[in-house]
């Protein structure tokens, strides 16, 4: 079981280069039992174990926010699945290193399709950190781009998507 203070920086993605960088990757399947703003309870499945974590409400920065995790049997993640909300976070996770930190990189399916996000978590929020070639535009504490929110206002029915697809290049 985990607990603390979760200091993170999120950032689009502008190309595929972060696939040839990881060290590794797994896909998550995640369902929110309570995706209030301000307070989150999600279950997780990630190579074959079974995840709970309750999040609290983010600081004025969207930096960091309370976090408690523990580890579950599949079963029992499995079985709090039913218990979900409806709409669910596919994505698979890509682990790159670049200096001193892991940078976590979500290629989302479904719904989410087109959407990739790194995140890096800090020890503080104003560590500094090696920027990897593929981080675009920074959108630490932008809500749309929460998993929570992603799983009731996925990508895909974005009006900014909606309009880049109906004129393409």
């Amino acid at each position: 079981m985990a607990q603390a203070i979760e200091i993170e920086r999120k950032f689009l993605v502008l190309d595929s280069s972060y696939r040839e960088q990881a060290f590794s990757s797994s896909r998550i399947c995640q369902g929110y039992i309570c995706s209030m703003r301000g307070r989150t309870v999600r279950v997780r499945i990630r190579d074959g174990k079974g995840y709970l974590t309750i999040k609290g409400a983010s600081n004025e920065s969207g930096t960091s926010r309370y976090e408690w995790e523990h580890e579950l049997p599949l079963s029992e993640a499995e079985e709090l699945m039913k218990l979900c909300e409806p709409g669910m976070i596919d994505k698979t996770r890509y682990l790159v290193k670049c200096g001193t930190h892991t940078f976590e990189v979500d290629e989302f399916y479904g719904a989410n399709e087109g959407l990739v996000i790194a995140e890096v978590e800090l020890a503080d929020e104003n560590e500094p950190f090696e920027r990897p070639a593929f981080l675009g535009e920074e959108v630490t504490g932008q809500v749309k781009y929460y998993n929570s929110f992603l799983m009731k206002k996925p990508y895909k029915d974005w009006e900014e998507n909606k309009k880049q697809s109906e004129y393409p290049l």
